[in-house]
């Protein structure tokens, strides 16, 4: 049967937003693999294209944890990745991310709508101002015990709650509290960042909040961008990418901020 000519022009609209989301899925798993924050892209974009705050949290977890599980595999593949030392930190931030996740249900889409725009322009700032990160290890300054009771937790409740920018400051807070080296701590993010984002997808899926043909598409170009980005982690990779997201970032904040 040929595809009318009210058929078509239907699916323009659709098709106008949902090639560039795809796009910037692809982008988005290459930069977080390598500097983390791809949410920094891809939640501001489903935003602007005018999906209601919980539904674009959660076909933003979707994607994005799909995306985590391509690099953190291949992070596990090559070698890279230990897991018993941070064991602990995976509970406690896997308690974190369910309770983060219930209280954006628990918010709701108009206080969302609020708060989202600010926690965009906060960690935009956090990327401007972030120190740099080098590959040496160094003094930690926390045992992993005190970790998992204190920076675990909370980066799994905001990973529930929010997310974007979790894969970057994973990585600064394993280099400056537990002394790690930025090619060491970008891996164990991988695994950490996956978890979190992993639970908290689920609780989004069994409440019926994700918007599933954005998200197998995102999903499918994340794992193929987060591959490919995986494969070139350096250690100037977050300095190649931060003034992207900081733009972005700002952009996206002053647009739901201002205009309609």
């Amino acid at each position: 049967m040929l595809i009318s000519i009210q058929q078509v022009a239907k699916a323009l609209p659709e098709l106008s937003i949902f090639l560039p989301l795809t796009a910037i899925a692809f982008v988005a798993g290459f930069i977080s693999s390598m500097a983390g924050a791809g949410g920094m892209l891809t939640l501001p974009a489903l935003l602007w294209a005018g999906l209601p705050p919980i539904t674009a949290l959660a076909t933003n977890k979707v994607q994005s944890t799909l995306g985590t599980l391509s690099s953190a595999w291949n992070f596990f593949r090559k070698g890279h990745l230990e897991l018993r030392p941070l064991l602990p930190s995976f509970v406690t931030a896997l308690l974190g991310a369910c309770l983060g996740t219930w209280t954006a249900l628990s918010v709701g889409n108009e206080l969302l709508a609020l708060l989202l725009p600010v926690l965009l322009i906060a960690i935009g700032l956090y990327f401007l101002l972030a120190p740099k990160m080098t590959d040496e290890n160094r003094q930690s300054r926390l045992s992993p015990a005190q970790f998992a009771c204190t920076a675990a937790p909370l980066m799994g409740f905001y990973g529930g709650f929010f997310g974007p920018g979790m894969g970057s400051i994973f990585p600064f807070l394993l280099v400056w509290l537990l002394g790690y080296g930025l090619r060491k701590a970008t891996a164990q993010t991988k695994a950490m960042v996956l978890s979190v984002n992993g639970v908290s997808a689920v609780i989004f899926i069994l409440g019926g909040h994700v918007n599933w043909s954005l998200a197998i598409a995102m999903s499918l170009a994340q794992v193929v961008g987060a591959r490919l980005g995986s494969n070139l982690v350096i250690s100037r990779g977050s300095a190649l990418v931060q003034p992207v997201i900081v733009a972005v970032t700002l952009l996206v904040a002053f647009k739901l901020l201002v205009l309609p």
